[in-house]
């Protein structure tokens, strides 16, 4: 190849290689990518990269839920004789008075046997939600006034057994407190029971005084507290009481028991056999809802 040629070439490069745009220079390392994460930002930035003040990556840190754990308090249980203050609250005090063996074993035996044979016993009908139910027990009752629970009302029945006129004037003597009606439940077997309730009826009056007196097997006498307004109805948390009720026992409630406190005798699968019990209150008149202005009052029935 002659000279002129080469040399023509030569010159040929030296004008295309004017024409090509340099790119521009990275600044900083080279090499492999880093591992480290990088937010999902674009004001951010790391190392050498770009131009501009730099800033630094949000820390993520992880928060304890500030409401605190709660426990499900222990049930406690009462089988001694005694008095007991069971709670303290806006509506008062509510205590429990236990005497096991208020009647000796052999005159609560011939008690039991005569007035499961003699009482005038039957199945109450009540109403839930508009549908009829049997209770699971049988009852009967006696006062100058009839008596209404569960939108169901047992009517007045003043011909008291000569026996339950007896004990209730033990019973007024023990509890210093005067009864003129009476609510008789026997439970057949373990099947029968009651369910969660209060005795709060405004028959009964404010801050009433229940004497629970039972003959034959026992069962088991269980309590506990209405919750808080805010836990909304939740029984979960509350505390809870349980009374092994035997033969011959007496069992008064009173204070703010009522207001404060539920009551039940549950279903018990085992071998169990019939029960009596007896509450002993004190019922007053209920008002005249029918007639425009009448307002609540309540008057004492002399027993």
């Amino acid at each position: 190849m002659s000279c002129d040629v080469m040399s023509d070439k030569r010159q040929r490069a030296r004008i295309q290689g004017s024409w090509a745009k340099q790119l521009p220079k990275r600044s900083g390392p080279t090499g492999a990518a880093s591992n480290n994460y990088q937010p999902n930002n674009a004001n951010a930035a790391s190392g050498s990269w770009g131009s501009g003040p730099q800033k630094t990556s949000k820390t993520f840190e992880f928060y304890q839920p500030t409401k605190p754990i709660r426990e499900v308090p222990t049930e406690k249980v009462i089988e001694l004789a005694g008095d007991y203050e069971i709670s303290h609250g806006p509506s008062g005090v509510s205590r429990l008075r236990l005497l096991p063996g208020f009647l000796p074993p052999e005159e609560a035996d011939w008690m039991f046997s005569k007035l499961l044979a003699e009482l005038p016993w039957s199945q109450k009908t009540n109403y839930r939600q508009g549908e009829a139910y049997g209770e699971p027990r049988l009852t009967c009752w006696y006062g100058e006034l009839p008596y209404t629970y569960a939108h169901s009302t047992m009517a007045a029945n003043t011909q008291w057994h000569p026996l339950l006129v007896t004990l209730r004037q033990a019973v007024e003597q023990v509890s210093a407190s005067s009864f003129n009606s009476l609510l008789c439940n026997l439970y057949r077997d373990g099947h029968d029971s009651i369910g969660w309730h209060s005795d709060d009826e405004a028959s009964l009056g404010a801050k009433p005084t229940i004497a629970s007196f039972s003959l034959g097997d026992t069962r088991v006498f269980s309590l506990r507290k209405q919750p808080p307004p805010e836990d909304n109805g939740d029984y979960t948390y509350v505390e809870r009481i349980r009374v092994p009720l035997s033969h011959g026992t007496l069992l008064l409630m009173e204070g703010a028991t009522q207001d404060d406190w539920q009551h039940q005798v549950a279903k018990e699968y085992h071998d169990k056999g019939p029960r009596i019990n007896l509450t002993f209150r004190t019922t007053f008149p209920e008002p005249d809802r029918h007639r425009p202005g009448t307002k609540m009052r309540f008057v004492a029935k002399q027993p």
